[in-house]
């Protein structure tokens, strides 16, 4: 990147833009191999990553006209969460999704992604509403889990989270869920119940944070890249239990590399399976959706009858 810089500070020639051109080539193939073959938890650090593209990104890039809507109406607005109905190619749809922040005073105000029992009732209330006027509902999971502070508690995030797991089986609307970045633990599976679940190529979605299962299992927070490959929570072993429907392909490099490109990637699995889960009726939609998630594991459970 050095040699980039220098070179594209000097005067411009056809011999040194071919040169740039060959270096940015070698750097994209370098960084393509080099992301084919990261841990686990390397791929956790990129879902991770600052300037991955979330929610808000996406908004802007694919779905016009949003309109947010704030509040639970029981006791405050979350602004982890965020709900809002939009358009998506002249369909007007439901978004619901997590929103970590960019910077410290942003980040202060989303509190990290850490949705409170409220972020989930206001997006249940506002699901409802989309069933009712019959408005698909696209979901972006990005949090490290539901937040765990006392008043959180006090208020029913457990409930909240259980009551979200049993309505959204039963939305008889639409619904896609896209894993963009961190799927943690019940935080995430509080809105992650769909038609289909996506995943973007260096996402992950895990019961339990890394960093949290080393310290409950080996009683070391260090061991969290032993944690991260112990979990399987990358895209490609999450598919391989048939957690995950599909893989969304992500640009060299991963999302924050290119978040266009990123974008695209979402928008042309997006359209396909909205197409396809769109076109069955309501009776056989909520079937193969109860089927989906009452299937997980059923591997485990007959080897242990076989047992």
């Amino acid at each position: 990147m050095k040699e980039i810089e220098a070179l594209s500070m000097l005067p411009r020639t056809d011999a040194r833009q071919s040169e740039i051109d060959s270096l940015k080539r070698r750097i994209e193939s370098i960084r393509s191999e080099l992301y084919q073959h990261l841990t686990p938890w390397q791929r956790v650090l990129v879902a991770r990553h600052p300037s991955r593209p979330g929610l808000e990104d996406y908004i802007q890039r694919l779905f016009p006209g949003f309109i947010e809507i704030h509040g639970d109406r029981r006791f405050a607005d979350d602004h982890a969460i965020m709900t809002g109905f939009a358009e998506y190619r002249g369909q007007h749809v439901l978004l619901v999704g997590h929103v970590k922040g960019r910077d410290t005073k942003e980040k202060i105000f989303r509190n990290f992604g850490y949705a409170r029992p409220e972020g989930y009732r206001k997006a249940m209330r506002v699901m409802k509403t989309a069933e009712k006027f019959r408005r698909p509902i696209i979901v972006f999971v990005d949090t490290p889990a539901a937040y765990p502070g006392i008043e959180s508690e006090e208020r029913g995030v457990a409930e909240a989270i259980a009551v979200n797991l049993r309505d959204m089986m039963l939305l008889e609307t639409p619904v896609i869920v896209i894993v963009s970045g961190e799927g943690g633990s019940g935080g995430a599976l509080g809105i992650a119940i769909g038609d289909r679940v996506l995943m973007q190529e260096f996402s992950i979605y895990s019961v339990i944070p890394p960093e949290g299962c080393a310290a409950l299992v080996w009683r070391d927070s260090g061991k969290k890249a032993e944690a991260a490959e112990a979990l399987k929570l990358t895209a490609p072993d999450l598919l391989g239990f048939h957690i995950i429907d599909e893989i969304i392909k992500e640009p060299v490099g991963g999302a924050h590399t290119d978040p266009d490109g990123a974008a695209r990637a979402v928008d042309e699995a997006l359209q396909r399976v909205l197409s396809e889960v769109s076109a069955l009726d309501t009776q056989t939609r909520l079937d193969q959706r109860y089927n989906k998630f009452r299937s997980m594991g059923r591997l485990g459970f007959e080897f242990v009858e076989e047992a």
